[in-house]
């Protein structure tokens, strides 16, 4: 697993490596180009056609106006009064008394028989296990904890040259 992880980085940098000399030469290349022609010819404008006028339109002709007869006037049938209907009534309940219920009758109470009273058989007492000491520790001196900060090495700020990776001289 290892293996395949700096596998994998040493790839990465080798491709990163590899496109960055590829771009320098690249942009060293532009540079050594003449400058750019001369803006391409113009192309000639086109003529604008005439413009088509249109027949004008036939004037639409005036209808004359309808005038619609009265609505007759005819009054409203009334309608007959509805009869009135006599109130319904119902007949009162009968008022019979309810029906007493029978007396449940008492059943004599039931005695259970005692029981028998057996001893319990007595436990047998646990033995004592004698107390075991354990042997004194050894006496180890614990390891000391350092008090201070050890300094961290300065990290250099200019990146040393690879001659085969630096780009050519420039003429």
């Amino acid at each position: 697993m290892a293996f395949s992880k700096y596998c994998f980085l040493l790839s990465m940098i080798m491709a990163l490596l590899f496109s960055s000399t590829e771009m320098s030469l690249a942009a060293r290349h532009l540079l050594d180009t003449p400058a750019a022609p001369p803006p391409a010819l113009t192309l000639p404008t086109i003529p604008s056609l005439p413009k088509a006028t249109l027949p004008p339109l036939p004037s639409v002709p005036t209808l004359p106006k309808a005038t619609l007869p009265p609505l007759p006037s005819t009054p409203l049938p009334t309608l007959p009064t509805q009869p009135t209907l006599p109130k319904p009534t119902l007949p009162p309940l009968p008022s019979n008394p309810l029906p007493t219920l029978p007396t449940q009758p008492t059943l004599p109470k039931s005695t259970l028989p005692p029981l028998p009273s057996t001893q319990l058989p007595t436990l047998p007492t646990m033995p004592t296990i004698p107390k075991v000491a354990l042997p004194p520790m050894p006496a180890f001196p614990l390891p000391t904890i350092p008090t201070s900060i050890p300094s961290i090495p300065s990290i250099p700020t200019t990146i040393p040259t690879i001659p085969l990776l630096s780009p050519p001289p420039s003429n």
